[in-house]
């Protein structure tokens, strides 16, 4: 049975302070959690209803009941784990880096990392505005690419400055994605939903790249940020 610690302790952890705090997340799902346990993330408890037969003392059998009292979802799948936040892998500054500015929707975060992840990108650098990629909701979108992706949250001006790559970013005014010459090296910056790239990074990008509109009307004001990396890697991995 679960203490009013354990179940304190674990709902804490939806809020980034006390995550910061701690120095742990949780990951709810069978397969999220099964990804995460075949990596190099540390567990430090599995609440389960059904064994992963794993070492005895880190999972604890619990009811269905239990499981709702934890769970951050509206319909919990089985089990609920939390793991230790890692500190982060220094930045390879070479190949292919995605760099998000002011990113704000876990959803959106938690789709690009899977997809830097599908692409073959091993490093996502974000800014300090980012949402938390230890956001809940942000590893429930990652399906497990959280494990396979190098993320680092700094400051997006100094750190493009310090780069000796060229600067891709997103703009809907930049030349055509599908005409552009692409390199197998650089940083494509991706910018807030609302107001896009800030001004300050917009200073130092290189390159402006865009995707066009091929609807009639031409109605449609923006993609939403995730579709747009997905389109934009795509690219970058044909050319």
């Amino acid at each position: 049975m679960l203490s009013k610690n354990q179940i304190k302790f674990i709902t804490c952890l939806k809020q980034k302070k006390y995550r910061m705090q701690h120095g742990f997340f949780v990951v709810e799902g069978v397969k999220t959690i099964q990804e995460l346990l075949q990596s190099k993330f540390v567990l430090h408890a599995l609440y389960t209803t059904e064994s992963f037969n794993i070492d005895a003392k880190d999972e604890i059998l619990i009811s269905e009941t239990e499981l709702k009292r934890i769970s951050f979802l509206t319909t919990p799948n089985k089990a609920l784990a939390v793991f230790r936040i890692p500190e982060p892998k220094s930045i390879n500054r070479k190949g292919l880096i995605v760099a998000l500015d002011a990113i704000r929707d876990p959803g959106n975060l938690g789709t690009i990392i899977r997809l830097c992840d599908w692409f073959g990108v091993t490093d996502l650098v974000c800014s300090k505005a980012t949402v938390d990629c230890f956001n809940p909701k942000v590893i429930q979108a990652t399906m497990g690419s959280i494990a396979r992706v190098n993320i680092n949250y700094v400051d997006l001006v100094d750190f493009l400055n310090e780069v000796t790559l060229p600067v891709f970013g997103a703009f809907m005014d930049g030349e055509t994605v599908y005409t552009k010459k692409l390199l197998k090296e650089g940083v494509l910056v991706m910018g807030n939903e609302a107001n896009g790239v800030s001004k300050e990074v917009e200073a130092i990008i290189t390159e402006k790249i865009s995707i066009p509109r091929f609807g009639n009307l031409q109605a449609t004001e923006s993609l939403n940020v995730a579709t747009a990396t997905a389109i934009f890697l795509s690219e970058f991995r044909r050319s």
